[in-house]
């Protein structure tokens, strides 16, 4: 059973390593569903998380279909991601029809050069899941982030064991979506899946003393600016003893 946390920041890296993690996805913001990191963030993780390291690659939130300058962009991160460490890559590319954008997806591949690379919850909103599992599966991905179909993996757990009867091996399925560590038995019973994928994040506070709570430098629906979410090693832990044999 292989247990993956979703991380964008180092305080997460660290908790991951601490807790146990076999795998992270790494990204930045969290809050717009993971961007691309930084380099220095990819090469200060690889140095800390003995694990494996799957890099984000999408260059802005919102949709899924990306324009030739941003495509560019993309392959230009996955070339450095290979260059400081990273097992694999993450990335989905779609066009207006909700369909998988063929050319774009095989451009990225070929900047792979070969690494292995995870089709993400762009899957999520494809209009048809089993067709896109079949085109993935001839692409070569190494296996497919989702949550069914639906806004988390406890709505689509149906969906995923389907997905997973389709597979059939031949692609790893990876529930990811609003998972808690409590839920994780559940979700392996009811799905036969052998990884996960959560973010087991608690809120931080800042060590901040002199505080002007009343200036953001962001947007004001997210988390305020002296406490922040990130992986928790007891949570990560939990979610690992979960995954072990009863």
């Amino acid at each position: 059973m292989t247990l993956e946390i979703c991380v964008d920041s180092l305080d997460s890296v660290i908790a991951c390593a601490e807790g146990g993690a076999d795998r992270i996805e790494l990204c930045a913001a969290l809050a717009e569903g993971g961007l691309t990191p930084s380099a220095g963030f990819l090469s200060q993780a690889r140095a800390i998380f003995p694990g494996e390291i799957a890099m984000m690659i999408r260059p802005r939130g919102g949709d899924f279909v990306y324009r030739p300058e941003e495509l560019a962009a993309m392959c230009a991160d996955i070339e450095l991601a290979g260059e400081l460490g990273a097992d694999a890559v993450v990335f989905g590319c779609l066009l207006p029809d909700g369909s998988l954008d063929l050319a774009a997806t095989e451009t990225l591949l070929e900047a792979c050069g070969g690494m292995p690379a995870v089709f993400h919850r762009a899957f999520d909103v494809c209009k048809d899941l089993p067709e896109a599992l079949e085109t993935l599966v001839g692409l070569g991905f190494a296996r497919i982030l989702t949550s069914g179909g639906a806004p988390t993996v406890m709505e689509g757990l149906g969906t995923i064991a389907a997905l997973m009867t389709q597979a059939a091996g031949r692609i790893g399925i990876l529930p990811g979506g609003g998972i808690k560590a409590d839920q994780i038995v559940e979700i392996i019973a009811e799905t036969g899946v052998d990884q996960v994928h959560l973010s087991a994040r608690s809120i931080c506070e800042s060590p901040m003393q002199f505080r002007r709570p009343e200036i953001p430098m962001g947007a004001v629906a997210v988390l305020g600016e002296y406490e922040r979410r990130i992986a928790d090693a007891v949570l990560v832990a939990e979610a690992r003893k979960a995954l072990l044999p009863p």
